[in-house]
């Protein structure tokens, strides 16, 4: 199954392009799913027709689905209540009905997230179209299970499980109570949904698709996030310029200015990216006749297993795995060279922390901390460096931790 992620600046037409796309790909033949996040039915607008928490036929081989944050948040919820009931009742704590809950901040990405694994796991389609939110926001929520896993690797290590005929003990001496089983079996389910749902992120064949009006604004906008999905290593396949307006109009009216911004920008990204353009019908579209008639793209085919990255725009390079490389150098220069691609970076808003056997890389507004390849967790850091569109960190092994003989 392919999934194609799609986000771009906010007011620039995503979702109307997500819905194009889902219709493009099922006319061609594909069974595809559309996936909304709006709680406003924005999907159902450009669809003409209602969507919500129960999948809806559009038209033969397209279906769409816009889940409910709110029950998924109590259902949720209320599972949380029943596996800690003996420690609410020792509280003398009072549960909430699920009917008095509203979902707190965040719930729409939790249910997004939760939806798109599902989705993905049924296998019961082909493509996977996904309307996610706008780019800052999709970010974000892109970058959620890996740092939550993170975060519960490091509150709850599964490795002190291994102590659990201890706790009862280990709780008298220390004099506090220890984490319960029951939490621990809660975080293991929890870790494995969120690796689930990673795991499909990952996928060589889920692809981030941006969306953006050409002009300055959204050059900028593309420009973070083209960065910001680098740094997670998603892929990226095509850039879809949304609403470009006609050649031929009049260069003395008032459109003079926006062509001329129009196609400066479309020049600047098509040196660098697979651009497609859909026109400006004029008004806004409704209906899948008008989605039709803006000609979006359709889902491109699956990964060549050869792909290489920095291959020409239009020959499969939109399908190359993000790769950060480590180039033993060791022979050369005694070094050994991990190269972390970050399109679009500036060297000033670049910072590297290393923190144990992690390391944090900080890019303009966004930050990631991964775990360093093992051989290098026996390395001390030399240096970086920015080249181009790529960062390279220099480590040299630490004598007392690489193998005798290498």
């Amino acid at each position: 199954m392919r999934t194609l992620l799609l986000t771009g600046p906010g007011g620039t037409g995503r979702t109307t392009l997500a819905a194009a796309t889902a219709l493009a790909a099922a006319r061609q033949g594909t069974r595809t799913l559309l996936l909304g996040t709006d709680r406003d039915d924005t999907l159902g607008a450009a669809l003409g027709m209602r969507t919500g928490p129960a999948p809806a036929l559009v038209e033969p081989r397209l279906t769409v689905w816009r889940p409910d944050p709110a029950q998924g948040f109590r259902d949720g919820l209320a599972a949380l209540q029943d596996r800690a009931a003996s420690a609410l009742d020792l509280f003398g704590a009072a549960r909430l009905d699920p009917e008095e809950l509203t979902p707190l901040p965040g719930a729409d990405d939790l249910a997004l997230l939760r939806a798109l694994r599902e989705a993905a796991l049924a296998e019961a389609h082909d493509l996977l179209v996904v309307d996610l939110p706008a780019a800052p926001r999709a970010l974000a929520l892109l970058a959620a299970p890996e740092e939550l896993r993170r975060c519960l690797r490091r509150l709850l290590p599964p490795e002190r499980q291994a102590a659990r005929a201890l706790r009862p003990v280990l709780g008298r001496l220390a004099g506090v109570p220890l984490p319960t089983g029951a939490l621990y079996e809660t975080a293991a389910r929890w870790e494995l949904e969120l690796a689930a749902t990673e795991a499909v992120l990952a996928d060589r064949n889920t692809v981030v698709r941006l969306v953006a009006e050409p002009g300055p604004a959204g050059a900028d906008a593309v420009r973070t996030a083209a960065l910001g999905l680098a740094l997670r290593g998603l892929r990226t396949d095509l850039l879809v310029a949304n609403r470009v307006l006609p050649e031929d109009a009049p260069a003395d009216s008032w459109l003079g200015g926006p062509l001329a911004q129009q196609r400066k920008t479309l020049a600047e990204w098509q040196g660098t990216y697979d651009v497609r353009t859909v026109p400006h019908l004029g008004r806004d579209p409704r209906g899948t006749d008008d989605l039709a008639a803006l000609g979006a793209p359709g889902a491109l085919p699956e990964a060549a297993p050869g792909a290489q990255q920095g291959a020409a725009p239009g020959d499969d390079a939109h399908a190359a795995p993000v790769e950060w490389t480590v180039t033993d150098r060791l022979a050369e220069d005694g070094v050994l060279v991990w190269s972390i691609p970050l399109p679009g970076a500036v060297r000033e808003q670049l910072d590297l922390v290393r923190r144990g056997d992690e390391l944090a890389v900080a890019a303009g507004p966004f930050r990631r901390t991964v775990p360093l390849p093992s051989a290098l967790r026996r390395c001390t850091v030399d240096g970086a460096a920015l080249r181009g569109d790529t960062l390279t960190v220099r480590f040299t092994p630490d004598p007392g931790l690489w193998p005798r003989g290498r």
